[in-house]
């Protein structure tokens, strides 16, 4: 009993899936909004469950939870609900209202396969909440199946996917050959550095770097972005990345310990070539789509140096950089999505102008904008700080210094579009609209996060206690 208590967001999040599918079923007749005020308060529910989710042990400890993986699973929860917030005008259209409660169902299911992969005690876990995330997701990148290149982005993903699982199994089974076990604690005593291991460590690494968007593993990222609904390509960009970037690092630290030495090589060659080559085809962009894509591919890069500290200080890093690129990011795709439903175009010259015709949305994406780039006094620039710092204070200052010249590459690629919105003239700006109430809701909590996050020093500190524990 016990055991069941320590998974109470995974129970709960099985409830809120049902009361989504028995709220679809219930409607007559397809109508977005009832079901999207139930997913937001369910979410919100879910945060609050993921909160004062105790830390504990179930199944023999194939289950196995901790204080920093609750506040894990709150941030992904919370960014969850920050897509539901940013999705209305986008479920408004007469070709997706009727897959609203698809939308959500599929949305949740994918979240319990993520609280499955940040709590994993062992590999058997691990494995199915990552293919419990992964295939529902799937489903969510074609559902424009119709429009666009939806049903190619879908094929591509499932595509990547399954090869990415299939490297990452083959690890698996490297691993459980070697140590004959499957549990992370059991596993981590075996695995010394032997030929065989550190080739099913690399095995292993290359299926999640998939997941996470890691150089070379990135190639599926621009098209399915630019293919998939706008709002499920911010949920991908944020939620799934984040998951597997802390999986990866747990991970890491706990059951290849014995074996740092070769993964942070490892892992600090990939930092570096993410990030330098994500830029490079940052700046010849032209879609926002996929202009956000090479940059999320960037931001990966950040977000796993809080690994290479291989310490509590580097989790916590990691999930603070985690928290913030929520917050930012989603405020970018928040409102690409809502210019992308007013005049039906996603390329960066549709933002000529917009400060003139909307100024307030220019405003939060301008913030948003310099977060990312790591502009100070907004939350990025202390995100960037505390990753930079925790993977200093290990001894990795090359890797830090090649980081932080990177970041300042990435200024002027977003700058590109802050210039588009201010600077650049057009005779047709984008049309003066207004955001439905949610959907500015969603955008002011992002807001709120880009500018508070940075300032409470509170966050951190609460996030580097739990770390410790």
């Amino acid at each position: 009993m016990n055991g069941f208590l320590s998974m109470q967001a995974e129970l709960g999040m099985v409830a809120a899936i049902i009361i989504m599918l028995l709220a679809d079923l219930i409607l007559k007749r397809p109508n977005h909004k009832p079901l999207q005020a139930l997913a937001v308060v369910l979410t919100l529910a879910l945060t609050v469950l993921c909160l004062t989710e105790p830390a504990g042990e179930a199944f023999g400890g194939m289950y196995a939870n901790t204080s920093i993986a609750s506040a894990v699973k709150a941030i992904l929860t919370a960014g969850t609900l920050l897509v539901f917030t940013l999705a209305g005008r986008w479920l408004e259209r007469e070709d997706t209202s009727h897959k609203a409660g698809e939308f959500y169902t599929l949305t949740l299911s994918t979240l319990f396969g993520m609280y499955l992969m940040v709590s994993s005690g062992s590999f058997l876990t691990f494995y199915i909440g990552l293919e419990t995330a992964s295939i529902p997701m799937a489903c969510l990148v074609a559902l424009d199946k119709w429009r666009h290149h939806s049903a190619e982005a879908g094929a591509k993903f499932v595509l990547s996917s399954m090869f990415s699982s299939a490297l990452m199994l083959y690890g698996v089974s490297m691993i459980y050959g070697t140590s004959g076990t499957a549990y992370f604690t059991d596993a981590a005593a075996m695995l010394t550095g032997t030929p065989l291991q550190i080739a099913a460590m690399v095995f292993f690494f290359a299926g999640l770097g998939f997941k996470i968007s890691l150089v070379p593993f990135h190639a599926w990222t621009p098209d399915t972005y630019q293919g998939a609904p706008t709002p499920v390509t911010g949920y991908l960009s944020v939620v799934s990345k984040g998951a597997a970037a802390f999986a990866l690092t747990a991970i890491m630290m706990k059951v290849f310990a014995q074996m740092v030495e070769n993964w942070s090589l490892m892992l600090g060659i990939v930092i570096v070539v993410t990030i330098t080559v994500a830029n490079l085809f940052a700046v010849l962009q032209k879609d926002m789509k996929r202009f956000m894509a090479y940059s999320s591919i960037s931001q990966a890069g950040y977000l796993v140096l809080g690994t290479l500290a291989d310490s509590g200080q580097g989790i916590a890093s990691l999930v603070y950089y985690l928290a913030v690129y929520v917050v930012a990011n989603l405020a970018i795709f928040g409102i690409i999505g809502i210019v992308e439903q007013q005049t039906g175009r996603t390329d960066r010259d549709a933002y000529n102008g917009f400060y003139r015709t909307n100024p307030h949305l220019t405003f939060i994406m301008t913030l948003a904008l310099f977060s990312l780039g790591g502009i100070p006094p907004f939350a990025g620039f202390f995100s960037k700080f505390f990753v930079f710092a925790s993977a200093f204070h290990a001894g990795h200052w090359l890797v830090v210094f090649l980081a932080l010249v990177n970041t300042i590459i990435s200024l002027y690629y977003y700058l590109l579009v802050v210039k588009a919105m201010f600077i650049t003239p057009t005779e047709s700006p984008a049309p003066a609209f207004r955001s439905p109430a949610l959907a500015r809701t969603g955008l002011i909590i992002c807001l709120a996060g880009i500018l508070v996050l940075g300032i409470c020093s509170g966050v951190y500190d609460w996030l580097t206690g739990l770390s410790m524990q």
